[in-house]
């Protein structure tokens, strides 16, 4: 089998047996095919060695790539490598002598609660697509759910009952999140005055739009953009960071990390430590306010 023939087979091992999303799967290809594109589709995999991935590296650079990008790009043809090294396509992995570019530990942005206030105050409740779109910002600043979970949900994932919902997140895993009581009240609402009007006979997603199916994660985006800038919130906004907030404000009012991290659906504690660095910064920054010596 040629370079391209593997990739191919790669990308559906990711897909079948890891279950990754589409998004991460298009990621992935990009990175795999920049690969192609420097050596030959037609070229074998044992014939690529470490001067043809650090060549790679190199002109990606020069093409403007960062050092974020370069540590995503060799990430993805580690896996590569090490899956063609499993079914004895090569012999040894290439990437293993190649350093991973150093890139700064990067803060995640959040909304101070005031923001989320004015945010969450800023849908007009008298109208249908105002009551749905409260209840959709609620539910995801309340549970920290990412942006292709809330589009995702079904009717069954949500148990008002319980106060729980049911996210399909990253790897095919489900998890229990909480739901506060100000967002099973917008839920509330919105599952008895709006959906059963708008929805199209046997929807079974949560969230519909006006046609009656269901909402994308492109239009979600663009309604929470709409209401930051009615909100007078003028620095960029998007869905992911209502669950930075959401998970800042958590730790903040000292919740435990494991929790935090149980309910982000994270895999390593690691990605979840980040947000409290910034939760730290909301105590220093409190401290140099209010201390006499600050």
């Amino acid at each position: 089998m040629d370079l391209a023939s593997w990739i191919d087979a790669y990308l559906n091992h990711l897909r079948v047996e890891r279950a990754l999303a589409s998004n991460t799967l298009e990621a992935y290809a990009r990175d795999l095919n920049g690969l192609a594109g420097a050596v030959g589709d037609s070229a074998a995999p044992g014939d690529i060695d470490v001067e043809h991935i650090s060549r790679l590296l190199v002109d990606n650079v020069a093409r403007g790539f960062g050092a974020r990008s370069s540590a995503r790009q060799l990430s993805a043809l580690r896996g590569f490598f090490r899956f063609l090294v499993r079914e004895r396509a090569i012999q040894s992995d290439p990437t293993e002598l190649i350093d991973r570019p150093r890139i700064g530990r990067r803060l995640p942005g959040v909304l101070s609660f005031e923001e989320i206030e004015r945010l969450l105050a800023t849908p007009d409740v008298t109208t249908d697509r105002g009551r749905r779109d409260a209840a959709m910002m609620h539910l995801m600043y309340a549970s920290g759910l990412r942006v292709s979970e809330l589009c995702g949900l079904r009717l069954r994932d949500l148990d008002t009952k319980a106060g729980v919902v049911s996210a399909f997140g990253k790897g095919g895993k489900r998890r229990l999140v909480p739901v506060g009581e100000v967002a099973l009240a917008h839920l509330d609402v919105y599952l008895k005055e709006v959906r059963p009007r708008v929805a199209a006979a046997g929807a079974t997603v949560l969230f519909v739009s006006p046609r009656g199916d269901g909402l994308t994660r492109q239009g979600f985006w663009k309604l929470l953009k709409r209401y930051a800038r009615v909100a007078g919130i003028l620095r960029p906004i998007s869905p992911h960071k209502l669950r930075h907030s959401f998970a800042t404000h958590l730790l903040r009012g000292g919740a435990d990390l494991r929790a935090v991290q149980a309910m982000l659906g994270h895999a390593d504690l690691g990605t979840t430590e980040i947000y409290t660095h910034v939760a730290q910064d909301h105590v220093k920054a409190a401290h140099a306010r209010s201390h006499p010596r600050g």
